[in-house]
This record gives structure tokens, C-alpha cells and sequence, in this order.
């Protein structure tokens, strides 16, 4: 599936900073016409004085929130018929384990990663169905939708119903000739780490967590560079980065190795 980007009209959600702001610009650099939304606004502000002529719209928005992501979706429309490709982005973290994550993080977690995607779908494919000219769903996901690392449980709840809502709802659309596809990063050097919530051992190691994420994670430039080309190939599923690359590998061809693997890295982000 290859489109042409030239004034396309593209949606990113939790636009202003990381993966989402990276992303922007990188469809801004391909001609694209950007719509973008994020829950801060000096940060939205910010991306979209950098994506400048290319913005369509820039709104303030709670993806979490049913009516303020139905407001976006009506705004955009008043602009154009449809998106032709929607990333839903917008995430944040959860880190420690079950016992101690309170029902609170888990609402706070669910309402953004999942919902929100929800949300994104719910009030974008409509009209891009209606309008009949095809277009793509791009959902971020992460090597925690890979494979269920311990003490990070309801992050990685979050992340596996992402991939099996992706792939069915692609299954579904493929009639329409809409893509749909999951992005898996690893390790990813961005501001949500900064934001996440953190229990436990993560919490008193946090310094130490986000300095591991910064020096050592895959640019978030790598990752918006991967989404650009999911939107012209129209992958199933896409792990970006050497880490979400090897779980990848290893779950297909060892999946008895991932678990190894997986206590490694438990232990490098945080875990006991």
C-alpha cells in the first residue's frame, strides 16, 4: 500500500513531545498536513510553531476524554472531509507491581493508552470510511505488547490490547481499504518516562530508570521515521529498536529464551 503524503491531512495524537512530536514533524517534512492535539499546551504550542505552515489544526485535548476527543474529530472535519491517516500516539506509564498499583493508576493508564486509542478510532474511521479513498490506523504499542514482563503488569495490560484491538480492527477494515497497523518500540528516550508513575523498587531507583531510558533508548526520531514508512508498506506489526527487534525474533523462533530475556531487562529498568 503506498500513498503519496503531499496534503494529506494526518492525526497525531500526544503530539507535543517524544514519539508524537517527532512523528509530526516527520510527516510535516513529507508534505503532509498535520492535526495534532496534546493533553499540555506549551508543549502543543511548541510543536506546532516547529511544524509551522504545515499545521492544519492544533487543540488542546484529553484523549482519555470521550467529548474533548469528539470535539477534535468535529474540528478537523469542519476543515476536511477525513484524516487520511490517524497515529494514535498518545500514551503514558505505570511501573511496579500489581500489588502495589492502585486502582486510581490503573483508570489514569487504561483511560489514555487504551481508551484513547479507542477514542481515536471510534471518531476518525467514520469519515474516513465514508469517504472512500482508504487511509491508515496507526496505533503505538511497545515491546511490553511483545512479551509480559513482571512489575510493570497493567503497562503491559495496556500494551497487549492494543495489538489484539489493532489486528482485529484490521482485520475488519481491510474491506474499506484502510490499513491498520501496530508500532512495538523498545527502549525509547522520551518524556514519558519522566512522566510515568513509578511503585516500588521502580520508584526508588527512578533516577536511575530515566537516565537508562535517556542514554541508552532509541531516538524518538527512529521511531516516527519507522510509522511514516508503516503507512506506505501497511505492516501488521512493526518493533523499532535492537531490543523490541530481538523479542520479536526470539517470541517467533524460541519463545521459551524471551522469558530469560525478559528478567534481564526487568532487572536493567528497575524491577528486583
Amino acid at each position: 500500500m503506498t500513498r503519496a503524503l503531499v496534503d494529506q491531512v494526518v492525526v497525531v495524537t500526544g503530539a507535543g513531545s517524544g514519539i508524537g512530536r517527532a512523528t509530526a514533524l516527520a510527516f510535516a517534512r513529507a508534505g503532509a498536513r498535520l492535526a495534532v492535539c496534546d493533553v499540555d499546551q506549551a508543549r502543543l504550542d511548541d510543536v506546532a510553531r516547529a511544524i509551522g505552515d504545515r499545521t492544519l489544526l492544533a487543540d488542546r485535548v484529553d484523549v482519555a476524554d470521550r467529548a474533548q476527543m469528539a470535539a477534535f474529530a468535529a474540528h478537523v472535519h469542519r476543515e476536511v472531509p477525513a484524516a487520511h491517516v490517524v497515529v494514535n500516539n498518545a500514551g503514558v506509564s505505570v511501573g511496579g507491581p500489581f500489588l502495589e498499583t492502585s486502582l486510581d493508576d490503573w483508570d489514569w493508564l487504561l483511560g489514555v493508552n487504551l481508551r484513547g486509542i479507542v477514542h481515536g478510532c471510534h471518531f476518525f474511521l467514520p469519515n474516513m470510511v465514508a469517504a472512500g479513498a482508504g487511509g491508515q490506523i496507526i496505533n503505538l504499542s511497545s515491546i511490553l505488547g511483545l512479551y509480559a514482563a513482571p512489575d510493570v503488569s497493567a503497562y503491559v495490560a495496556s500494551k497487549f490490547a492494543i495489538r489484539g484491538f489493532s489486528e482485529a480492527l484490521r482485520a475488519e477494515l481491510a474491506v474499506h481499504g484502510i490499513g491498520v497497523s501496530t508500532i512495538c518500540p523498545g527502549m525509547v528516550a522520551t518524556a514519558m518516562c519522566e512522566d510515568s508513575r513509578m511503585a516500588g523498587a521502580m520508584s526508588a531507583r527512578r533516577f536511575e530508570i530515566l537516565s537508562t531510558f535517556r542514554d541508552r533508548g532509541t531516538s524518538p526520531e527512529t521511531v516516527a521515521a519507522a510509522i511514516v514508512e508503516a503507512v506506505h508498506e501497511n505492516p501488521v506489526l512493526r518493533p523499532v529498536g535492537l531490543d523490541a527487534w530481538a523479542i520479536h525474533a526470539l517470541g517467533r523462533i524460541a519463545p521459551r529464551t524471551v522469558g530469560r530475556v525478559a528478567h534481564v531487562l526487568q532487572r536493567r529498568f528497575g524491577g528486583a
